[in-house]
């Protein structure tokens, strides 16, 4: 395969020129491996757009609405604006996001969640008490609808490890299982928590989550089986 996964998204989501775009369509024809990578970004954003939509539904909290308010008006466009929103998440920016993962994610760094949900075990970042515990029971696709922590992607990353996205309100990213333990791998700050939560950090660790993974997430049946065998990884 000639181009790169984040050439191959930028296909997927119709944002490359015409002549890029037609060469990766003829390369595909004879490239089975560029067709498979093709498939699976086009149903990775479909189950991207399907975890995000609760999330645009939610309803504008009145202290924000009133920051929309011009001259005693109040903006009512919500439906316009959720439209928007859908629209724009259905055509992912991968490159732009790509560059948020970089600023925005980080790896070892100090993250900003509640200090009995993270320990610290030479030098790595480690899950504990809610976020363990939700990272190893709960299932993406059975989770209260206010659950503390949620968990989006369920997938195996390249070094075969089973990894978790997650966002507890305060801190959303992602979490590998190794060596009996959640190491986390990539941490973001929540924009927002409450009743009101914007997408923006689930959305980077989800995307990240795209980037590590080897075969795409797991469907809800091999969720489950992981979840019940412990997520060890299977053997070679």
């Amino acid at each position: 395969m000639t181009f790169d996964p984040a050439t191959v998204a930028a296909f997927v989501d119709g944002e490359l020129d015409g002549p890029t775009a037609r060469r990766i369509e003829r390369e595909a024809e004879a490239d089975p491996a560029l067709a498979a990578e093709i498939a699976r970004h086009r149903a990775l954003r479909g189950r991207l757009a399907a975890h995000y939509a609760p999330i645009a539904e939610e309803p504008v909290p009145e202290r924000l609405r009133t920051l929309l308010a011009a001259d005693g008006k109040i903006d009512t466009s919500l439906a316009a604006r959720r439209e928007a929103k859908r629209s724009q998440f259905a055509a992912i920016h991968w490159g732009a996001i790509a560059a948020s993962l970089a600023l925005g994610l980080t790896i070892g760094l100090k993250p900003w969640a509640p200090a009995a949900d993270i320990a610290s075990e030479q030098g790595r970042l480690i899950a504990s008490g809610a976020l363990a515990k939700a990272l190893d029971s709960q299932l993406a696709s059975n989770q209260p609808q206010n659950a503390r922590v949620r968990i989006g992607l369920s997938f195996r990353d390249r070094e075969g490890r089973y990894c978790r996205s997650f966002d507890s309100g305060a801190l959303a990213g992602i979490g590998c299982r190794d060596d009996g333990r959640w190491q986390l791998e990539r941490t973001a700050r929540s924009e927002a928590g409450g009743a009101y939560r914007q997408a923006s950090s689930g959305e980077l660790a989800a995307t990240a989550a795209a980037m590590m993974t080897a075969d795409g997430p797991l469907d809800a049946d091999a969720e489950r089986a992981a979840r019940d065998a412990g997520w060890r990884a299977p053997r070679p």
